[in-house]
């Protein structure tokens, strides 16, 4: 087996791509758990994905705008006042534009200037793929199918460290999504215990089974994989002292029961390990509401009451640290501005975008916004796009980041600093 650029190790959960030596690699990991050579607190974003497009209409609600009430009659949301019980309307941002009341626990942070929003924000391309849609916004070229690395794994490349950290770029998915596939080093981890093999010590059943699964390994013909089944062994027994079952969230923190809350308390415990970390990916489904998707009630409801508690949870248990932290949301296409006849939304185009954290330029929704007038509509049935994603995407890495070369970045896409919304400080 002849291994030259790219490793592909699976066990316990645990995915691992890059360039080097993996034992290498995975011995920086273990020791960076221990004696924290990259301490020096980073910059750091953390990219989450709604997969399946949110309804970007009914979780930045324009109340504003008659026409919305008129295209969606069964799932709109009420004005702010045109319901007396708490949770029965949209909550008020700017007289204009209001959250879902399922994301009230995000109101604070608007108001505390930490959360920002960006509206008819998504990509030029017209697809109405969720496959291709999601493809183009991880690897930032919309329209192309034959780019091969991922926007995230662009920029690690564009501005490498002289001693990258091992846990410079992560994502807490099963498999690396494509934004961080690339030359650049990234690992994907489902759970931060899956760095072990999940055997009992007490068990000699389970130490027979763990037994067999290294010497199969460590006897391997090829000494590069002997050496390197041998190596990673016994950095997954070191990442096994970190503990992750036994993280304690700050300040009263609760993260909510479900994959994105344990996403993001892992990834909080990273941060606060400072084990390098730069860029963070997660990801959550179910968002694809074509039948009874609801309105203050219902399904999009219960998904955005777990989104923004997650990201709440995050932002109070990491506390002082979110001034170094910036938290951008991301979903594929938005929903059609009409229901349809099952009480759900279709296929659409621009979508809504958030922004949280220290160097946020909060409280505001930015953006031109298009209208829901028939007129106004893209292609008659969807909200126009105003903003580009990637100029969402470049403002963070230039102006969080620091990014210092973006032509490679997003190849084939003339950035300019004009079209930044200028929500970064």
């Amino acid at each position: 087996m002849k291994i030259v650029r790219r490793y592909f190790l699976k066990s316990a959960g645990l995915s691992l791509f890059g360039t080097g030596l993996v034992p290498s690699f995975l011995r920086r990991t273990a020791f960076a758990l221990e004696q924290s050579p990259w301490s020096t607190r980073k910059k750091i974003l953390v990219a989450i994905f709604q997969r399946g497009a949110a309804d970007g209409l009914n979780m930045v609600v324009p109340f504003g705008e008659k026409e919305y009430y008129s295209l969606r009659p069964t799932i709109s949301i009420p004005a702010p006042k045109a319901c007396a019980g708490e949770g029965e309307c949209a909550i008020d941002l700017d007289g204009f534009f209001g959250l879902h009341p399922s994301l009230r626990s995000l109101k604070p942070l608007f108001d505390a200037q930490r959360l920002a929003v960006i509206h008819a924000a998504g990509s030029p391309d017209n697809t109405r793929s969720h496959f291709d849609a999601q493809d183009y916004m991880e690897t930032a070229t919309p329209g192309m199918k034959s780019t091969a690395d991922g926007w995230l794994n662009r920029f690690l490349q564009a501005n490498p460290e002289a001693e990258a950290a091992p846990f410079r770029a992560i994502a807490l998915t099963p498999r690396l999504p494509r934004s961080l596939m690339g030359p650049a080093p990234a690992l994907a981890i489902d759970d931060l215990g899956g760095f072990r093999l999940r055997t009992n010590p007490q068990s000699r059943a389970s130490n027979v089974l763990r037994s067999a699964f290294e010497t199969m390994y460590v006897s391997a013909a090829d000494r590069l994989i002997s050496r390197t089944a041998h190596e990673t062994f016994e950095a997954m027994d070191a990442l096994g002292r970190i503990a992750p079952e036994d993280y304690r969230p700050a300040n009263g923190a609760e993260y909510p029961k479900g994959p994105l809350g344990r996403s993001l308390q892992q990834i909080a415990q990273l941060i606060k390990a400072n084990v390098g970390l730069e860029v963070a990916f997660a990801e959550v489904g179910g968002w694809d509401h074509h039948v009874n998707e609801g309105g203050v009630q219902g399904q999009l409801a219960n998904s955005l009451q777990q989104f923004a508690d997650a990201l709440a949870a995050l932002d109070r248990d990491l506390g002082d640290r979110m001034a170094d932290v910036v938290v951008l949301t991301m979903t594929e296409f938005g929903r059609t501005a009409r229901e349809n006849g099952n009480r759900g939304t279709d296929h659409g185009h621009a979508n809504a975008m958030l922004v949280l954290g220290g160097p946020v330029k909060g409280g505001k929704v930015y953006g031109r916004w298009p209208g829901l007038k028939p007129d106004d509509l893209y292609e008659g049935r969807d909200l126009a796009l105003t903003t580009d994603f990637r100029d969402v995407f470049a403002e963070i890495l230039v102006r969080h980041l620091g990014a210092r070369q973006t032509a490679a970045i997003f190849p084939g896409f003339k950035l300019s600093a004009a079209r930044f919304q200028g929500f970064l400080s």
